[in-house]
């Protein structure tokens, strides 16, 4: 799932070092110190792999690292209680998570508790990341994790249904509702809907919350992390999604829609335009009759309020468990899972957005993913989620501002009003 909001971001990667403390020589590390000692077999910490890919890679290392094997230990499908089992593991200084499959802005909070070990400069080459993603994987200006995979949003449309109404994929809000009514008129989009992203009260209504304000031109934070969001901008962008809910344009069950919801939504083909990740692409293609739009959809930059918006940044980095035993063996699965050739194969198998730059100038991929260029300019312009200690509060706080304002218990302007002073309590130093 990935990931998202706000212009507070950490400085670019500097010079890094391995933490002072470590845990000694020996061949077993007991865990629980800085260094990275110890080799043996370790586990990775991940959220639900629902197309098999992570265990397909994960099986890799293993053939050849017989006495060093890792054990996927698959979380919810929730990022909300992956990252609440990790936060529970942690506290416990628990050995169970070796590696931790984070969602890119928990890293800083992960960092600022000390729950995960600051990542040895030589492993990681800076030229080969995007510049989002190493911002994503650093916390004040250290490397705590390796950034694995990246992800912005993109806007999933039925091409073959556009072309029989003579349309465009829309740039605007405005035009994407004046295209549902000339799609939803033929009768190929008898029983379809307009248009659903991730509307139900977990983490990716942050992610779409950030996305209706930052592409009416708001923000939610500003450069120094002070709250913004009770802006006339902000409430632009919020009254045309919660109106577009209560008129019709996203169904009523949208408002239960994750990303998996909203996918299977997509592939019956009940959905004319799609908010979704990069995954569904390889998912929402398939010919084993999973899905009923395979070959009939194609991708386009989101719509903003005036033009082209804006993505929240999504991605996952990888990072080695304070608390782990055998860390080098860890962090050798780390280098290896993030190397290029392993991220080219995760996009292969899985869609999976790569965070290696040469990757979206392969042509051969390019021609296998016609979305990557889009996707690309998605990451690089994608505006990041709030690496701050506190994230969970803050998120919590925009998810049930956002829910309450999409299900017309609030007002749009009482929503942000009341987010806007909660943040502000939140972000206090």
């Amino acid at each position: 799932m990935r990931h998202w909001l706000f212009r507070a971001c950490a400085a670019g990667v500097t010079a890094l070092s391995l933490t002072a403390c470590g845990t000694g020589p020996g061949t077993e590390d007991t865990g629980g110190g800085g260094g990275f000692t110890g080799r043996g077999p370790i586990t990775l910490a991940t959220g639900k792999d629902n197309s098999g890919t992570l265990t397909r890679i994960a099986g890799r290392w293993n053939s050849s690292h017989p006495k060093e094997k890792v054990r996927v230990i698959e979380l919810s499908d929730s990022p909300d209680e992956q990252r609440r089992r990790m936060i529970q593991n942690a506290e416990l200084k628990s050995p169970e998570f070796s590696v931790l499959n984070l969602d890119l802005v928990w890293t800083a909070e992960f960092a600022g508790h000390r729950w995960i070990d600051e990542l040895p400069k030589a492993k990681f080459d800076d030229a080969t990341y995007l510049e989002p993603t190493l911002q994503g994987a650093s916390y004040r200006g250290r490397l705590y994790a390796a950034p694995w995979t990246s992800d912005g949003g993109l806007l999933y449309f039925r091409s073959d249904l556009l072309r029989k109404a003579n349309a465009e994929p829309p740039s605007t809000w405005a035009q994407m509702g004046d295209t549902c009514k000339k799609v939803l008129a033929l009768p190929e989009a008898e029983g379809m809907s307009c248009y659903s992203g991730q509307f139900e009260k977990y983490e990716g209504l942050t992610v779409n919350f950030a996305e209706m304000v930052e592409s009416a031109g708001g923000s939610v934070v500003d450069g120094k992390g002070a709250p913004t969001v009770d802006s006339p901008e902000a409430l632009e962008g919020l009254e045309f999604f919660t109106e577009a809910y209560r008129s019709g344009l996203i169904p009523k069950k949208a408002i239960t829609f994750k990303e998996e919801e909203g996918r299977q939504a997509f592939q019956k083909g009940e959905l004319v335009f799609h908010r979704q990740w990069p995954y569904q692409w390889s998912l929402a293609n398939a010919e084993d009759g999973s899905s009923k739009v395979a070959g009939r959809f194609s991708v386009a930059p989101l719509p903003g309020l005036d033009g082209p918006g804006v993505s929240s940044l999504g991605g996952h980095n990888l990072a080695v468990s304070s608390f782990a035993r055998n860390k080098a063996t860890a962090l050798d699965f780390v280098t290896f899972m993030t190397d290029v050739r392993m991220q080219r194969e995760n996009l292969l198998l899985g869609s999976n957005a790569p965070t290696a730059a040469a990757l979206y100038e392969d042509e051969e991929l390019i021609a296998e993913y016609p979305y990557l260029p889009a996707l690309r300019k998605s990451i690089l312009s994608a505006v990041p989620r709030p690496r701050v200690v506190r994230y969970g509060d803050a998120t919590a706080a925009i998810q049930d501002a956002a829910y309450r304002a999409m299900k017309g218990e609030i007002t749009p302007e009482e929503s942000l009003a009341q987010l806007q002073k909660k943040l502000e309590r939140i972000t206090k130093p």
